[in-house]
């Protein structure tokens, strides 16, 4: 199985790896960067669904891969407020997809000001953090969570949750049977 990975982003390679290694352990991946074609700041569900959806469709054909997959991070405002959150997005060769969001938690008040007047989310809670890195590893999430909940936890189980149409497809493609 040839996997390639829409992103660079080490918490987000190793979701799809802790993912996939489950099913199929001999897979090759190929994390690569590839563009989103969405804003840096994706500010709602249907930006970061296309955003996943354009890394693991250009991944996978630049690699000639079984899978692509493409995680994307953003924002969507809700009745609770400004809510973080992902997709990811699995496209097999055959053109099947999966698709499935990551958990949300509400942004803080004063953070999601700022996202909403433009600020990306990376940097902003890299600066208060005091770590530019932040999030390549624990995120936002191991931020708002204490470090319950990393970025790599929030987008393996989304992941996981991507590959339900790949390893249980008859829940999927053959519905009158059941």
């Amino acid at each position: 199985m040839k996997v390639a990975i829409g992103t660079k982003n080490p918490a987000k390679i190793a979701a799809v790896r802790q993912a996939l290694t489950a099913v199929w352990p001999d897979a090759t991946f190929l994390p690569t960067s590839v563009p989103s074609g969405v804003s840096d700041m994706p500010m709602s569900d249907a930006e970061c669904i296309a955003g996943a959806r354009n890394r693991a469709t250009a991944a996978r054909q630049l690699h000639d891969a079984d899978l692509g997959i493409g995680l994307e991070g953003g924002v969507n405002p809700e009745a609770a407020g400004l809510m973080l959150l992902g997709w990811v997005i699995i496209c097999h060769r055959d053109g099947r997809e999966g698709i499935a969001c990551t958990a949300k938690i509400p942004l803080p008040t004063a953070i999601a000001q700022r996202v909403l007047a433009g600020e990306e989310l990376g940097p902003l809670i890299g600066e208060m953090m005091n770590d530019p890195l932040l999030r390549q590893k624990g995120g936002a999430a191991g931020m708002l969570s204490a470090g319950q909940v990393s970025r790599t936890d929030k987008f393996a189980q989304a992941v996981s949750y991507a590959l339900s149409r790949f390893i249980a497809p008859h829940f999927y493609e053959n519905l009158s049977r059941l």
